[in-house]
């Protein structure tokens, strides 16, 4: 059977394509990849370059990709797949909605996802602050994926209720609100053991460690092996 040529503007779609057996003829620049053509950034998308690579299928992504770039591809005929879940709860349904679009069968816990989310849920055991930017000082609240993930395995974020899904916040309004531990990603924003030691003079009482930034902001594939690498953080 033939392979579909598809071109993935999203790292967490790139790394499922993978796993799913269908590797993208084209991706981002920061899919993290080898030996895949790139097509830009993921808000920069060269869209000649995606053209002339004549995929069956791009995928993208409401919130990493720009609306332009989408409607500029499908004014040029391409086809688009959308994966834009919001909670660990849409994973499943998503990789199996990529799968059927690429003709291969979605691989367990996907196939039975509310099974696996009933199974691996986690009561809540700890409250964290968790920065996705500095210079403003950036947070996530409850609608969005990490923060539902983190949520998922027992860990309170303490911006959950804010307006903004990504609010900026203050060091201040941080210690106010007492968490028992700060989580560092590694990206969007490279926190180093600078950084923590500014938030450990902020929020002295709070148990600062570091996380894999695409543990938290993948979705997809990674979603059951983060969830349980997060468990672990105490």
């Amino acid at each position: 059977m033939t392979r579909p040529r598809v071109v993935s503007l999203v790292p967490s779609a790139t790394e499922t394509l993978f796993a799913l057996g269908v590797p993208p003829v084209g991706c981002t620049r920061f899919c993290d990849v080898a030996d895949v053509p790139t097509v830009g950034g993921t808000k920069t998308v060269d869209v000649d370059r995606v053209v002339a690579l004549a995929p069956d299928l791009v995928v993208v992504n409401d919130e990493e990709n720009r609306l332009a770039d989408a409607e500029a591809l499908v004014a040029r005929g391409l086809s688009l797949h959308s994966m834009s879940p919001r909670s660990v709860a849409d994973i499943g349904a998503a990789v199996c909605a990529l799968a059927a679009a690429i003709d291969v069968a979605a691989p367990a816990p996907f196939d039975a996802w509310d099974e696996w989310v009933l199974r691996t849920r986690t009561l809540p055991r700890l409250s964290a602050f968790v920065p996705i930017w500095r210079r403003p000082w950036m947070s996530l609240a409850a609608d969005t994926y990490g923060s539902s993930l983190l949520a998922h395995v027992g860990i309170t974020n303490i911006f959950d209720a804010a307006e903004e899904r990504y609010p900026e916040v203050a060091l201040a309004e941080v210690a106010e609100r007492v968490p028992d531990a700060v989580l560092l990603p590694s990206e969007p924003y490279a926190f180093a053991e600078r950084h923590a030691r500014e938030l450990r003079d902020a929020v002295p009482d709070a148990h600062t460690t570091f996380v894999d930034g695409r543990d938290l902001f993948w979705w997809g594939i990674r979603t059951p092996a983060a969830a349980a690498r997060l468990q672990d953080v105490r």
